[in-house]
């Protein structure tokens, strides 16, 4: 019995010190990274020139939506050999959400955003739209 009294406090001790180290090893791969790129709808030329997209704390920032009152959100990524791929979901009260989703490769980033816009009287569930975006890093 007294065994067990003292492997519990050892072991919330052992996970107390190792929480540190754990916090470290989830920083998000892509903070600091900043690219300059276009974007446009799927199958059309690009309609955004010069879009500032940024990965800092975590979260994912495209400068061209903020006109439209987009956030920053948080993003998800996972590595894929040379690439890292990443997720993030924007939203905009008065204009609906984006779903982000883009491959990192060296100082390239392209991908998709689908444009999941507001309904509104007349037309209460608009039909999503798709869109590209490509860009290199900032330099």
């Amino acid at each position: 019995m007294k065994i067990r009294s003292i492997v519990l406090p050892v072991a919330i001790a052992a996970a107390a010190l190792l929480a540190p180290s754990f916090a470290v090893a989830q920083t998000a791969p892509l903070d600091g990274k900043v690219f300059i790129g276009d974007a446009g709808e799927k199958g059309k030329p690009a309609d955004e020139k010069g879009d500032v997209i940024t990965f800092a704390d975590g979260k994912f920032h495209s400068s061209s939506c903020d006109q439209y009152g987009y956030n920053k959100a948080a993003y998800k990524s996972t590595r894929a050999g040379d690439a890292i791929q990443f997720e993030a979901e924007t939203t905009s009260e008065k204009d609906g959400r984006l779903v982000w989703k883009g491959t990192v490769r060296g100082s390239d980033i392209e991908g998709t955003f689908v444009h999941y816009r507001k309904g509104w009287l007349l037309n209460p569930n608009p039909d999503p739209i798709e869109h590209w975006f490509k860009g290199k890093a900032k330099t």
